[in-house]
C-alpha cells in the first residue's frame, strides 16, 4: 500500500506577480520525513484562484522556467465560483475570455501526462455546477451529466440505472 508522504510547502521566488491587493509567489512541494512512498504526481505546477491581473506575469515565469502552459484551466467569478473549465493553451484561453465575463481569479493545472487532461476537464466540469458558461463545442448533447462514455475507454465504472418496471422516484 502506497501512502503519500505529507508535503512542504518551499518558496523559490517571492513577487512573481505583486499587485495592491494580492501578491503571488512560486514554489515547488517538497516531501517531508516519513516513513511513506513517493506517490507519483499528477500535476507538473498549478495556481488556484491567482487574480487575473497575474496572468500575464504567471504566463512569462512559466515560459522562463521551461513549464509547459497547457492543461487545464478554471476562470472565477468574483465570489470564487467557476464560471468557464475549459482546457488547451491556459494563458491565452484565459486571456480571451477575461472580457467575456465577469472573472476575477484564475486556476490552471498543467498535467504531468497531458493524455489525462480532457478527463479532468470533464471531471471538473461535472464538479462545477450549473454556473458555468460553456462554449459551444462543450454544449453539444453527448457531453451531460451522468454520460459515463466522456471518460476514457477502458475505465472500470459504476452507473446508477432505472429498473425496468419501477417507479420512478426523485433522485
Amino acid at each position: 500500500m502506497t501512502v503519500k508522504m505529507k508535503a512542504f510547502k518551499r518558496i523559490k521566488a517571492y513577487g512573481v506577480y505583486d499587485g495592491p491587493q494580492w501578491a503571488v509567489n512560486y514554489g515547488e512541494l517538497t516531501p517531508g520525513s516519513g516513513t511513506g512512498e513517493e506517490v507519483p504526481r499528477l500535476f507538473q505546477a498549478l495556481g488556484e484562484k491567482l487574480p487575473f491581473e497575474a496572468l500575464a506575469k504567471v504566463r512569462t515565469f512559466l515560459k522562463k522556467e521551461g513549464i509547459r502552459r497547457t492543461g487545464v484551466y478554471i476562470a472565477h467569478d468574483s465570489m470564487t465560483y467557476a464560471r468557464y473549465i475549459g482546457h488547451g493553451n491556459i494563458f491565452q484561453r484565459l486571456a480571451a475570455h477575461k472580457n467575456s465575463l465577469e472573472l476575477k481569479y484564475f486556476s490552471f493545472y498543467v498535467v504531468e501526462d497531458k493524455k489525462y487532461e480532457r478527463e479532468i476537464e470533464t471531471l471538473l466540469i461535472r464538479a462545477a455546477g450549473p454556473l458555468l458558461q460553456f462554449n459551444t463545442n462543450k454544449k453539444r448533447l453527448t457531453i451531460s451529466v451522468g454520460n459515463i462514455t466522456d471518460y476514457e475507454a477502458g475505465t472500470l465504472f459504476f452507473e446508477r440505472r432505472y429498473k425496468k418496471g419501477a417507479k420512478r422516484k426523485h433522485a
